[in-house]
């Protein structure tokens, strides 16, 4: 007699392990943003004794241009320490525009979909996590744990559509159509996470589920990233002296930074007392503060974005760190940066909201101005440049915030056990 056929049994994992698959558009060894985290987040999980299994595009953020070694490959599998990883090609746009951003995610959500439902069929994961962004291969991963059986969860990083409306990048009526596409897929989601209070109230308020919320910060490793590193070596190296006041932005630079903030603050600040300004980083941004500084003429350090072993000493070479931020952006995204800026022991000038999590992060570990005041922002870089015991006595605070709220163990501890505990709770 004949048999029906059905999907093949998922193999037995201990009850503490779980099977990951990993899906989203950024991914290690990008050195910034998303991938940067994604990738930290599966080595600590195969560490712990996970199985991971990653679909993604090859590393082209915050270039935005594909990396050497890994251009025109089409599709291909990369084995590394933590994870395979199923890398799917791309358009990478030239010039990101809304048109081209659009372009680029739907080429990655096209091309990564055949290769996320062949591989949630023959791995059978536990979980399909979904990283957003982008929102884009929600569908995909939808229908992956749906076809293993898998609980689905949605790390949204960025609440990109909003910040892309509110910032103007698309039109409104393309703008109220991804809202709402993106508020029916939010919902179908076992589980929502996110890196900010702020963010997960904006979630809950689309009519996702409050039990189904889950909050966790992105995270720094404190000990990497503390105040004693030495940075005299790369002080000499840049040309600045020993003892010159250093303010510092470092980090992706992207649209919804503001970025110009930096030049216009630069160009009013008071010859006394004398500060060097260093920005480094790259991203769709970068050119306009590089049109900002010709404009003004106000003297800016343009550095390139560092590697992960300069990090430590580039951070620590600041006094003050700057974290601009456009108004528009408030709350739909979480600095990732600023953990960093709090574990180098240095204080922060932000320019953000009194209401925004970004104030609230930065309330007692810096100074808090009006988003888009440059005499603001530059009334509060000179007040702390010329103040070495308020510089002091913020910078500790900034410490104390980063290993209490920010630390790598701590956060990807909570992390494992929420997911390990829902997973099971299926």
């Amino acid at each position: 007699m004949a048999r029906s056929w059905r999907w093949p049994a998922k193999s037995p994992t201990a009850p503490d392990r779980v099977k990951i698959l990993v899906y989203g558009i950024n991914y290690a060894p990008e050195v910034t943003g998303v991938g940067r985290f994604t990738g930290d987040m599966a080595v600590w999980l195969a560490a712990h004794g996970h199985r991971v299994c990653v679909v993604t595009a090859p590393p082209y953020y915050p270039h935005w241009r594909v990396a050497d070694g890994y251009r025109g490959r089409g599709w291909f599998r990369e084995a590394r320490a933590e994870a395979d990883v199923y890398r799917c090609p791309l358009y990478v746009p030239r010039q990101a525009s809304g048109a081209t951003r659009a372009a680029h995610l739907v080429s990655f959500a096209m091309s990564s979909l055949p290769v996320a439902l062949t591989r949630a069929l023959r791995m059978r994961p536990d979980l399909v996590f979904a990283v957003e962004p982008t929102i884009a291969t929600a569908p995909a991963a939808l229908m992956a744990a749906r076809l293993a059986g898998a609980r689905s969860w949605l790390p949204v990083q960025d609440l990109e559509i909003d910040a892309a409306a509110g910032l103007g990048l698309l039109p409104r009526w393309s703008a109220d159509l991804a809202l709402g596409l993106q508020r029916r897929l939010f919902r179908r989601f076992d589980t929502v996470s996110t890196i900010s209070a702020r963010m997960a109230e904006r979630i809950a308020a689309i009519g996702v589920p409050r039990e189904r919320i889950e909050a966790f910060p992105n995270w720094i490793d404190t000990q990497a990233i503390r105040p004693d590193v030495p940075a005299a070596d790369l002080r000499a190296e840049l040309g600045i002296a020993a003892d010159a006041v250093v303010a510092l932005y470092a980090g992706n630079m992207g649209k919804k930074q503001g970025l110009e903030l930096i030049a216009a603050a630069a160009e009013r600040m008071p010859a006394d007392p004398p500060v060097n300004f260093v920005a480094a980083g790259d991203g769709a941004g970068r050119a306009d503060l590089a049109a900002a500084l010709k404009r003004s003429g106000a003297d800016v350090l343009l550095l390139d974005a560092q590697p992960d072993a300069r990090l430590p000493a580039l951070l620590a070479l600041a006094d003050i760190h700057l974290l601009p931020q456009r108004a528009e952006a408030a709350d739909l995204v979480m600095p990732s940066k600023l953990g960093g800026m709090l574990a180098s022991g240095r204080p922060v000038v932000a320019a953000a909201a009194p209401s925004t999590q970004i104030a609230a992060a930065v309330d007692g570990c810096g100074l808090v101005v009006p988003p888009g005041d440059a005499a603001a922002f530059a009334a509060a870089i000179a007040r702390l440049a010329g103040d070495a015991e308020l510089r002091r006595r913020l910078g500790a605070a900034a410490r104390e915030a980063a290993v209490r709220d920010w630390e790598r163990k701590t956060v990807l501890g909570r992390f494992e056990a929420a997911l390990t505990a829902r997973c099971r709770a299926a």
